[in-house]
């Protein structure tokens, strides 16, 4: 369980040990159906990846940037859990 950095908010990551996995989605593309990701906003998105990179996340296709509004990508953290890092450009 984490708390957000405003203190309001907490998000909670888990997997199931019982009973068996039914379907494996770790690989599933980020737009898969039914597909769950979590997302988070980040200042500076090239040094979080590179920090997470050295944690052992993987990028997923490549960071790619919405004209001078947002750049965005996402990684296959622990689990294979799909996370999208958001970066606001001002």
């Amino acid at each position: 369980m984490m708390r957000t950095p405003d203190g309001h908010s907490r998000l909670e990551l888990s997997r199931f040990l019982t009973p068996p996995v039914v379907a494996d989605h770790r690989n599933a593309p980020v737009n898969a159906l039914g597909y769950l990701r979590v997302m988070f906003a980040v200042d500076d998105i090239d040094e979080t990846l590179e920090r997470l990179r050295t944690r052992g996340a993987q990028l997923v296709g490549e960071v790619v940037q919405y004209k001078d509004a947002s750049r965005l990508c996402y990684i296959r953290g622990p689990e294979g859990l799909l996370i999208g890092l958001a970066q606001e450009l001002s």
